[in-house]
């Protein structure tokens, strides 16, 4: 027969260690007697209910320790559960009887948990970890694949611009754009689109790659003094964050060249004419500035050739991966296939990798201590070029940390050694040298690798977790650059470092946080990614004041036109959001310090877009998408139509445009009446480089 234990009438409420010292227990858990004596906080669980034991059950409790457990922490119980009422099973698993859950404190306690599961489930921060970025982000433009890093996810605020586009070009659906007063100006905007269209493929026929001819292009240097102030003003700038040559080394062989030009070999001469080149991208030469680019566009189109010739090994040194680093660099600076750089960095990691870069030279045949610094520091300026042609291509950056194992080069100057060199006795990494600058930008490799992969990644989910995580980290590492400038500026930190270091570092953050700071307007959650981008894309508009740093944002292509690509789309957006904002809250009548500094910032672009067509750009769409931004801006405050504005502002726009393309036109020998011009013979795809679709602005518009 069954016994039937006895009830206990009065549950006992302390905790095991109060009644144990028979204290009064406050039965929190755990309770403050506990606590401030460091002691394990128990409670016995007991049933109002009679609990029915069988014979079994009983000699099997009498062997077995009393049921007491620890109830667990809010931490525990809060973390994600992945199997089912595990928090449950744990406060009310009894190894020796069945508890009835009728019973009333059983009940407060598996109510308890269960608001805990559930708020653990709906937390912010979960949301915010399964936040990412979809699939349907990726698309097919002419001839290339744009990822979710290249397209912002704006759209929506450029609507009016948008439709006022496909009304221009035949595309849109007759419901815009319609008014007597705004049908004339869209059909002068289709003319004057394809006017600027045919200019411009037209001042690209002279340039060496649109022909097929193998014939030798000039290679004949400038003056020895111009060229000897270019050099020095390339040594002072690009060589400070890209290493590439050994400095006493270079001006050696730079004797020897003008010495007899016809008796260096090919590699030599290449490589210092690009040094030139490079340098002359920095200065102003006023009307000899035609003459001299095009001679540039020569040398580098000569060193292209030369790479790519076949089965020729003796571009299969340090000397041929020194020449192919610098045209890289050249042709993104001059615009010379600058948004085609990834392809060629490609080649650039195989020749890099197969001469051995990739492991560290301590791991190499014996080699002299130059040698194996100069091998460092090339790898480092191969990674560097890779990370930031795949940041502006949105493809993957087809490099891993586990794939070499060179250490990072000495912090030593470059007169520090030679040939002769037995021993290196670097220095410490606060020691300001020729070398520091490059040992910076190493420094947040890893951390950049990590967004590309996630932001380029075929199977990558960038999480907001992630955004915030490694946006701290980076954002850490460019304030140890900052502090660490600051500190040597008496030393040789020039603006112009400064502005670079910013610029190839934090440039990350704007396509890192964009596809969340588009939610921030619906979710106040994301406000952090809308405010980190916009503050990055402000500072890279508004650098610190410097000529050749100046210069080299009027005339880059490459990753230094796509990082002012960025920072247009984020300002102009935010512009007309904050705009949409108070036209919706009836404050458009006064005034806000941060719409003034917005709509300056756009202006201030709209300037540099057309300083950037007469140094050389052939890409409109800019200073028109720009333009049509203040136009909306204005008609907005001052309540007349959106359409109209926007349609004449594009139409003044591209008057200007053409204007200036003409002027181009003109001074080019050989072409003629501009406005002669027919239609370019190498078909649609000459167009590339124009860039008139606005995807990278407008990603849900599917131009093509």
């Amino acid at each position: 027969m069954e016994r039937q234990t006895r009830r206990r009438r009065r549950p006992a409420l302390s905790c095991l260690e109060c009644r144990r010292r028979k204290i009064k227990c406050d039965r929190n858990e755990p309770c403050t007697n506990c606590v401030s004596t460091r002691s394990q906080c128990s409670f016995e669980l007991y049933s109002n209910e009679p609990v029915q034991l069988t014979r079994q059950q009983s000699q099997l409790g009498n062997s077995r320790s009393p049921n007491v457990t620890s109830v667990p922490s809010v931490a525990s119980i809060s973390k994600p559960h992945n199997t089912p009422n595990t928090a449950v099973a744990s406060c009310i698993r009894s190894p020796n009887r069945v508890i009835d859950d009728t019973d009333p404190d059983i009940r407060n306690i598996l109510q308890r948990v269960r608001k805990l599961e559930e708020a653990s489930a709906s937390s912010p921060v979960k949301d915010l970890s399964e936040a990412g970025i979809e699939d349907s982000h990726i698309t097919l433009n002419k001839t290339r694949m744009l990822g979710s890093s290249h397209r912002m996810g704006w759209g929506g605020e450029f609507a009016n611009i948008w439709e006022c586009y496909k009304e221009a070009i035949g595309e849109g659906d007759g419901t815009s754009f319609q008014s007597p007063e705004t049908r004339p100006l869209i059909a002068e905007i289709g003319e004057l689109l394809q006017k600027c269209k045919v200019i411009a493929r037209s001042l690209k026929i002279d340039r060496p790659s649109r022909g097929l001819s193998t014939t030798d292009f000039t290679m004949v240097p400038p003056a020895r003094e111009v060229a000897n102030g270019m050099a020095n003003l390339y040594f002072g700038s690009f060589e400070s964050t890209h290493r590439i040559v050994h400095v006493p080394t270079f001006w050696t062989e730079y004797q020897r060249y003008w010495d007899n030009p016809a008796g260096v070999p090919i590699g030599l001469r290449l490589k210092i004419l690009l040094v030139i080149g490079l340098g002359y991208s920095l200065h102003d030469h006023g009307n000899s500035d035609v003459g001299f680019r095009n001679l540039v566009h020569q040398w580098i189109h000569s060193a292209t050739m030369w790479l790519s010739g076949p089965l020729e090994k003796d571009r299969l040194n340090i000397t041929g991966l020194q020449v192919h680093c610098l045209t890289l660099l050249a042709r993104q600076i001059f615009s010379l296939g600058g948004d085609l750089v990834w392809i060629s960095t490609g080649s650039l990691v195989h020749t890099a990798m197969q001469i051995g870069l990739h492991r560290d030279p301590a791991n190499l045949p014996p080699m002299s201590v130059l040698q194996a610094e100069l091998r460092r520091r090339l790898w480092a300026t191969v990674l560097e070029l890779v990370m930031q042609a795949s940041l502006d291509t949105a493809m993957p950056p087809r490099i891993s940390l586990d794939e070499f194992d060179t250490a990072a080069p000495s912090n030593n100057n470059d007169d520090e050694m030679n040939e002769t060199t037995m021993t290196l006795q670097p220095h410490s990494k606060g020691i300001y040298t020729t070398t520091s600058m490059q040992l910076l930008l190493l420094d947040s490799l890893p951390i950049r690798l990590r967004i590309l992969q996630l932001l380029n990644g075929l199977h990558s989910q960038l999480s907001y977790l992630d955004v915030l995580a490694l946006s701290t980290e980076i954002t850490g590492a460019y304030r140890a650059c900052s502090n660490f400038m600051k500190e040597h500026e008496a030393v040789g930190v020039s603006p112009f470092h400064r502005n670079m270091i910013y610029y190839l570092v934090c440039r990350f953050l704007i396509p890192l946080h964009c596809p969340f700071a588009n939610k921030a307007r619906t979710n106040p959650l994301f406000q952090y990614s809308l405010t980190v981008s916009l503050e990055t894309a402000m500072a890279i508009i508004s650098p610190e004041p410097d000529e050749g740093y100046s210069r080299l944002i009027a005339i880059g292509g490459g990753m230094f036109r796509e990082g002012i690509r960025y920072a247009m789309s984020v300002i102009g957006v935010a512009l007309l959001s904050q705009v949409e904002d108070r036209r919706r809250d009836g404050t458009l009548n006064r005034s806000f310090n941060s719409t003034s500094m917005l709509l300056q910032s756009v202006k201030d672009m709209v300037a540099l877009s057309a300083e950037r067509i007469r140094q050389g750009e052939t890409n409109i769409k800019g200073h028109m998408f720009l333009s049509m931004v203040v136009a909306q801006v204005d008609a907005m405050e001052a309540g007349t139509s959106c359409e109209y504005s926007n349609a004449h502002s594009a139409r003044d726009s591209l008057l200007f445009c053409h204007g200036l393309l003409q002027a181009r036109a003109a001074t080019m020998s050989g072409l003629g009446d501009a406005n002669s011009l027919s239609a370019s013979p190498f078909g649609e795809q000459e167009g590339y480089g124009m860039d008139f679709d606005l995807d990278f602005f407008l990603p849900n518009a599917g131009f093509s």
